[in-house]
């Protein structure tokens, strides 16, 4: 009876339950790699509380830690902590799909459930599929990137051992939009590399892009010579969205600093200044300044790049693109007086406009909460640095202004919850504590109310 009873609890839990039980895991078994002998330095101690909260950081792909990884990691504990970064940046699933499909394990209909959820698709075919191409083309990506970077940086370190570890490290955080550094100082000291940053950049938007966008460029050009390719309105608004906000966020860095951080920088200094600090404020976490020196306006913009995030099935966190621009659609929408939203000759579903509504609201609500926390359990730092930290760990950014290791035992707690957040989603998180879907099967009259 007790099997039976135990058996049927299993099968009551839905795929979002179970998706976060193994991310939730990932976070222990991380923990747990992380205080192995062989992962850190000799004489190097970790706290467990530390351990928990890199690892959330790793898991979620974040970036926020509260020691250095310089002083911790071993060799071996790099290969180990950049396997994690692996882990957090494709996700649970697809590796997890990857594993078992090497052990010729059958991928059931529950597999799928939670692929799909993980990966934000929204039916059940071709899944598997989707997971190769999304595993094959992000780890070409990482392979590319280590061997320029490996390359590149032989003019910076002694050995090539070294140099390889580096761009090997470099490549793995950058693509998967981790915000982790082995040189202690994330990109600062190639602040005027023009060559290593745009590498970097070029990585961290592969990363952030989305997986889907990424596999219909891959198609487009294998079957550019078909007429009827057509790409998917999630590329299209994904995509302008995209650099958009890139563009956007590096014009009002610009403005911003003119007469403040860029008032001694050349023109092409504060140039790459602007547009690093844009691509990486959307989930990179790779700095190549400290972000103290910003003004009040700038670090605003930056929270506000932050909170946005990503695309969706990407590597990164945030509301994301798709939400961001349906809202603003929405909005432009209802100003022209329509009842429909109308964008790249396609007519947004009203579901989509209510979830996103719907994620933007609850994002707000949360990163309140915690900033409002926040500020009554680390009194002695400014509402800024704190906003600035919230909206860092629910975009799964990483960069900070440089409280991380000084948070109190509490804090460090929001922001762990913050970041496991911000990596699966806000959806995954509302429907964490319910069951499954059931449909309605009565309604009450309807009636207006009065509304702004």
């Amino acid at each position: 009876m007790n099997l039976d009873s135990h058996s049927k609890k299993k099968m009551r839990m839905t795929s979002v339950q179970m998706l976060v039980m193994f991310y939730f895991a990932a976070v222990i078994l991380s923990t747990l790699l992380l205080l192995l002998p062989i992962t850190l330095k000799d004489g190097a101690e970790l706290p467990l509380l530390d351990a928990l909260f890199i690892s959330a950081s790793a898991v979620s792909v974040t970036g926020l830690s509260t020691v250095s990884l310089t002083e911790i990691l071993s060799v071996p504990g790099t290969f180990i902590f950049a396997f994690i970064l692996q882990f957090g940046g494709i996700g649970v699933m697809t590796l997890g799909t990857f594993i078992w499909l090497l052990l010729g394990k059958k991928i059931g209909l529950m597999e799928r459930k939670l692929i799909m959820t993980d990966q934000n698709q929204t039916n059940l075919s071709g899944l598997v599929i989707l997971m190769r191409q999304i595993l094959l083309i992000m780890i070409a990506i990482e392979i590319i990137g280590t061997l320029i970077l490996g390359l590149y940086f032989l003019n910076y370190f002694p050995t090539w051992e070294e140099a390889f570890l580096q761009g090997f490290f470099a490549s793995i955080s950058a693509t998967t939009n981790a915000g982790f550094d082995i040189t202690g100082e994330s990109l600062i000291p190639f602040a005027n590399d023009y060559f290593i940053q745009s590498i970097n950049i070029l990585l961290m938007i592969f990363g952030s892009i989305g997986f889907p966008v990424l596999i219909e460029i891959k198609d487009y050009f294998i079957q550019k010579r078909k007429k009827s390719f057509r790409f998917s309105l999630f590329t299209k608004l994904t995509t302008f969205t995209f650099f958009a906000l890139i563009i956007v966020g590096a014009l009002f860095i610009y403005i911003f600093e003119h007469n403040h951080f860029f008032a001694d920088k050349s023109w092409h200094q504060s140039l790459f200044y602007s547009l690093f600090q844009s691509v990486t404020t959307r989930n990179g976490g790779l700095a190549t300044m400290d972000m103290n020196q910003f003004s009040t306006p700038t670090l605003l913009v930056l929270s506000w790049l932050m909170f946005i995030g990503a695309s969706p099935s990407s590597v990164g966190g945030g509301i994301r693109t798709t939400t961001f621009a349906i809202m603003l659609l929405a909005v432009y929408s209802y100003a022209r007086g329509k009842n429909s939203i109308k964008v790249f000759k396609r007519e947004i579903d009203p579901e989509d406009v209510t979830k996103a509504f719907v994620v933007i609201t609850t994002a707000a609500m949360i990163c309140g909460i915690a900033v409002a926390l926040l500020t009554f359990l680390e009194p002695k730092m400014s509402f800024l640095q704190l906003f600035f930290e919230v909206c860092s760990a629910f975009g799964t950014t990483g960069l900070s202004m440089g409280i991380t290791a000084d948070l109190s035992i509490g804090g460090k707690i929001i922001i762990i919850l913050l970041m496991f957040i911000g990596r699966i989603g806000i959806f995954s998180f509302l429907f964490l504590l319910r069951g499954d879907t059931k449909e309605e099967n009565y309604h009450y009259p309807k009636e207006r109310v009065i509304i702004g």
